[in-house]
């Protein structure tokens, strides 16, 4: 008993009915409109009158739910009023089945409204004037050939509380229909999901492709600082010049490194920022020197033209040889690396090969290096291989086609 009473009891049950209730309200607005066919059609009998300007001011409300402000003012109204969940409608072209849904919503909402504000009011009314007898007010039940009249005493606050109830009731059952019809009508259509799941995909490809950048600059920034700290270390009192130019690449390497990360941090918080941190081969000098600060040996075979190589691979063409060199850092065993970026008109080749060992100081690794690259390579149609490369060699080698670059 307590549990179908319970609804009754809830606060947003009354503000469901105050919201159809409003709607019907705001219908009377296009009442005036509906009336023109009364006014030239006089010759016409009441009820046809009548039902012509029904169907005319249904019209007219179904109309007003074809613009799409409608629809997103109406999305907003029922997630706050209603407490449904509606993501906000997507702008995309929907079959004409789908674009019926809000007028009918419309249709509906209004309907409702005025059943909750003709039949409530009246319950109502009859609940606050039945008991003290106030305009003349009167009630009587009848059931199997009997009737029961409220002339005041218990019989009036008995039938006033029933009419509450029942006043009650009728909110509750007009607040549970639009909640009902609220995902069906005003929720996502199928055309609307599909582009919902389209904007989550590529939502999350950049945050994959963030996640890249993160790891690809951050990891090659702290791999190559602490080499570079450790030789500054090591030269301070022997070689101030040469410390002084570790000290000096250690940062340029974290300022380039701070760039990224602000620029990957703003995106992740959906806070506007500036013009993302373009790296590219033509950057790859630049690079190359800031290991030699850190003691390694480079050994660079660069052939072609790489300023032919733009956009978007050749952005990627350098996270792939920074990472390659990080690599080659933590895990290379001293000696020479080698490091081949050969641009041909359809195909650019990427290589590094160092000396495989322990590594000086024991870089930790996340393990996240190869299997980045290589679906970085894949996702530009290209070829990769690593691996051993004859004795105490390892060898990292990336084909990628220069025809998608955009």
């Amino acid at each position: 008993m307590f549990r179908g009473i319970r609804p009754l009891l809830r606060g947003s049950t009354y503000t469901g009915g105050l919201f159809a209730s409003c709607g019907a309200l705001a219908s009377l607005a296009l009442l005036p409109f509906a009336m023109l066919p009364g006014l030239v059609w006089r010759s016409a009998p009441y009820g046809a009158q009548m039902g012509l300007g029904l169907l005319v001011w249904a019209a007219l409300i179904g109309a007003a739910g074809l613009a799409r402000t409608t629809r997103r003012a109406l999305v907003v109204a029922a997630r706050r009023v209603l407490r449904v969940p509606l993501p906000d409608p997507v702008p995309v072209r929907s079959p004409g089945a789908d674009r019926w849904r809000t007028p009918l919503w419309l249709l509906l909402h209004v309907a409702l409204g005025w059943t909750a504000a003709l039949v409530g009011g009246l319950l109502f009314i009859a609940a606050v004037t039945l008991p003290g007898g106030w305009l003349d007010a009167e009630a009587g039940v009848s059931l199997f050939g009997r009737t029961v009249r409220a002339e005041g005493g218990w019989s009036s606050w008995l039938m006033a509380l029933g009419c509450a109830l029942l006043g009650a009731a009728v909110c509750a059952a007009v607040t549970y229909a639009l909640r009902w019809l609220a995902p069906r009508l005003l929720g996502p259509s199928a055309a609307e999901r599909l582009a919902l799941a389209a904007q989550r995909e590529l939502r999350l490809a950049e945050r994959n492709r963030l996640a890249h950048e993160l790891h690809d600059s951050i990891g090659h920034t702290l791999t190559a600082t602490t080499i570079q700290a450790a030789v500054a270390g090591e030269l301070l009192a022997a070689d101030p010049v040469a410390a002084r130019g570790a000290l000096r690449s250690i940062e340029e390497s974290a300022r380039a490194a701070l760039e990224d990360l602000d620029y990957v941090l703003g995106v992740l918080r959906e806070e506007k920022t500036e013009t993302a941190p373009t790296r590219t081969l033509a950057d790859l000098p630049e690079l190359l020197d800031r290991l030699r600060h850190a003691g390694a040996v480079v050994e660079p075979d660069l052939s072609g033209d790489l300023a032919q190589v733009q956009g978007t691979l050749s952005r990627a063409a350098y996270r792939i040889v920074q990472e390659g060199l990080t690599n080659a850092l933590r895990h290379g065993a001293g000696g020479p690396i080698e490091v081949r970026v050969a641009a041909g008109r359809d195909v650019l080749e990427l290589g590094v090969v160092n000396r495989t060992g322990a590594a000086a100081g024991g870089f930790p690794t996340s393990g996240h290096g190869l299997p980045g690259l290589t679906e970085r390579v894949r996702l530009l149609h290209g070829e990769i291989e690593s691996g051993p490369d004859g004795p105490r060699r390892w060898r990292l080698a990336v084909r990628l086609p220069v025809r998608t670059s955009a």
